[in-house]
């Protein structure tokens, strides 16, 4: 190639790409990105002020109703464990077997010291008539009618001695039979058949009542201040208890106790509220919440969860003004309810809040504001 031919093909390919760029540069506005300032569709729904009870939710316990620790009350072999573990029995029911052999051996011997007895005082009261009617007819002295009597009483005590014994014996023997004393589910076995155990101290299980069930929570002196005062049984409107996940169970609770004074360690007022728990659906030990509500009525708004932001500075909403521009407005949340969110402080009636296209949103913003049609479902 001559160095004539190539500056000239140099020349044609740099006017050919010039000219492809000024043809780009020539396209309509139309067919360019959309401009940032076009305005931003979004769903809002306007507040509306509703009377509402205060309610707190706080972290709670369950535990059984009744947690009983099975014990012998007598001492011996233990011969049989009647029940599986872990499973429910009733009131009744038999859960060990104690060997009843020295027992009906015992049982058997204060029976024979019974009909002795019983025989004694059948012939001492013979003796003590016949003596009444000789001493009627002064053939016996009163000396010796008082000494027959006398032996007549230590008898009759040395009977009822007797039945005491027996139906001691009758009692032991019957307790070779450990029972569920209420009913509920077993827990593990302490010891295996043949071992020994000793009255009312070997642990042989322990015996939890699922139905109904308690649960344990406090509040801080804060928390009451704003329900307005310490919670009892007669103030409290409703108990609802909070499952692990998340869901609201279906049975309300009661308040069974309310300490009347506040702990002194910890600042808090010590509650408990008991549940109905048929299902066993519900097992002590478990972390839950409880929400109480409780206080007088007061006004607050409700709007849904996602509408709710969080800064460093605390929670807020997005507003759309009058002039449909996005606006920021810090306010004051309470608890939860449901896929709602109450707000205590910061809105008036008919604020219009912006309930999605949350994320695009930035203070003012102008937007394109529709009613919302549906509640849109929280983020996860």
């Amino acid at each position: 190639m001559s160095a004539l031919q190539f500056p000239c093909r140099f020349f044609t390919t740099a006017l050919f790409c010039a000219h492809l760029i000024a043809c780009g540069n020539n396209q309509p506005p139309s067919s360019r990105v959309a401009s940032s300032d076009q305005p931003l569709a979004v769903s809002v729904l306007a507040a509306k002020p509703i009377q509402l009870p205060v309610s707190l939710e706080t972290i709670a316990q369950t535990e059984g109703a009744k947690e009983i620790e099975i014990r012998p009350r007598v001492g011996g072999i233990l011969l049989k464990r009647s029940y599986s573990e872990g499973t429910a029995v009733k009131a009744g029911d038999p859960l060990f077997l104690i060997d009843p052999e020295p027992f009906q051996h015992a049982l058997a011997e204060v029976k024979a010291q019974l009909q002795e007895h019983t025989a004694r005082v059948a012939q001492t009261r013979i003796n003590e008539n016949r003596h009444r009617q000789l001493l009627a007819k002064n053939f016996v002295s009163q000396s010796a009618y008082d000494q027959v009597k006398a032996d007549l009483a230590i008898a009759e005590a040395a009977l009822q001695a007797a039945k005491a014994r027996v139906r001691q014996a009758e009692l032991n023997l019957s307790y070779t039979i450990v029972k569920a004393p209420v009913s509920g589910i077993t827990g593990r076995s302490s010891f295996s058949e043949g071992a020994l155990v000793s009255a009312n101290a070997s642990l042989l299980t322990s015996l939890i009542q699922l139905s109904p069930i308690w649960v344990r929570f406090s509040f801080s002196d804060n928390e009451l201040a704003q329900l307005g005062e310490h919670l009892n049984e007669k103030n409290v409107h409703r108990v609802t208890l909070i499952l692990p996940d998340a869901s609201e169970y279906q049975q309300e609770g009661k308040i069974n106790f309310a300490a009347s004074a506040i702990d002194p360690a910890l600042g808090t007022q010590q509650l408990r509220a008991t549940f109905e728990n048929t299902d066993q659906r519900i097992l002590p030990g478990q972390f839950v919440r409880i929400r109480v509500t409780a206080g007088k009525p007061r006004q607050v708004y409700v709007i849904p969860q996602v509408a709710v932001m969080t800064s460093d500075f605390g929670r807020y909403v997005y507003l759309a003004d009058e002039n449909n521009t996005a606006i920021q407005r810090p306010v004051t949340a309470g608890n939860w309810i449901g896929t709602d969110w109450i707000i205590l402080d910061g809105l008036n009636p008919g604020d219009r809040v912006v309930i999605d296209n949350l994320i695009k949103l930035t203070p003012g913003k102008v937007v394109e504001p529709s009613p919302a049609t549906a509640r849109p479902s929280p983020a996860p």
